[in-house]
């Protein structure tokens, strides 16, 4: 069984895995040089639909 201490450790180690992960794909995406922002393909089908 976990005791109190060790959730607590293993929630932040993960959050902070969280963390690295979100700042890495941000440094990646704006690294990309894209002229237009990325379309998702649902809402492209809803706007040729109107």
């Amino acid at each position: 069984m976990i005791n109190n201490s060790e959730r607590i450790r293993i929630r932040r180690q993960m959050q902070r895995r969280i963390r690295d992960v979100v700042a890495e794909r941000r440094r990646t995406r704006l690294l990309e040089d894209s002229p237009e922002p990325p379309v998702d393909p649902g809402t492209e089908s809803r706007l040729t639909a109107v």
